[in-house]
């Protein structure tokens, strides 16, 4: 199965068009104000309008209210969601789309008691945790300690980066790699190069 390749923290519609052109599986777009890589609802509009078919849109939200994840849904065309704060179960569904759960790699975090606890996620990303930082740190952690019996499908963030994703990808096997800030020329500005460097290794190890 190939491992899935999904960049982050789109917020140009010809980074999104690149990041199609280059082979990427999914665009995340950044739905949380604090965020140097938070798009608007007419910026996500302009992307999705630029993306071609078969490549999934995620909107990313922290903590958001229902009414807000709702005016957003309504006016751009998300496939998928992901929540990235403390959000319960109950937060992230019904809203007739598929969703991912962030957890956070606090060095007490129970994966798999916090994984289970989200039962109907299509799929659980792992982050590296900063106090008081939702997700973007820029920082791995160790791989090691991602269990391998997760039921959900395993999204590895964090850190992630053209030379150290081949590693990355060969210790946990993860169905699906998430990047940002290692393809940015600056923040929310992807970079060509790097992004192609990123997605060459993945298809070049994440193939089995």
């Amino acid at each position: 199965m190939r491992t899935r390749i999904k960049i982050c923290g789109i917020t140009r519609p010809q980074d999104g068009q690149e990041v199609a052109r280059l082979g990427a599986d999914a665009v995340g777009l950044v739905f949380y104000a604090p965020s140097p890589r938070a798009v608007s609802i007419e910026q996500a509009k302009a992307i999705c309008d630029a993306l071609p078919p078969f490549v999934t849109r995620v909107g990313l939200f922290v903590n958001a209210a229902r009414d807000e994840i709702n005016k957003v849904l309504a006016e751009v065309p998300l496939d998928l969601l992901q929540f990235h704060g403390d959000e319960a179960p109950a937060d992230c569904e019904g809203y007739g789309r598929p969703y991912i759960k962030a957890l956070r790699m606090a060095a007490d975090i129970d994966v798999m008691a916090e994984a289970a606890v989200y039962q109907q996620a299509a799929g659980i990303l792992l982050d590296s945790y900063e106090a008081g930082v939702p997700g973007g740190t820029g920082q791995t952690f160790d791989w090691q300690r991602v269990p391998t019996e997760i039921k959900q499908p395993i999204i590895l963030a964090g850190g992630l980066n053209s030379q150290n994703v081949a590693t990355a990808i060969e210790r946990v096997r993860p169905y699906a790699v998430d990047v940002s800030g290692g393809v940015e020329a600056a923040k929310g500005i992807k970079d060509r190069d790097k992004m192609t460097a990123f997605i060459n290794e993945v298809l070049r190890v994440g193939t089995s």
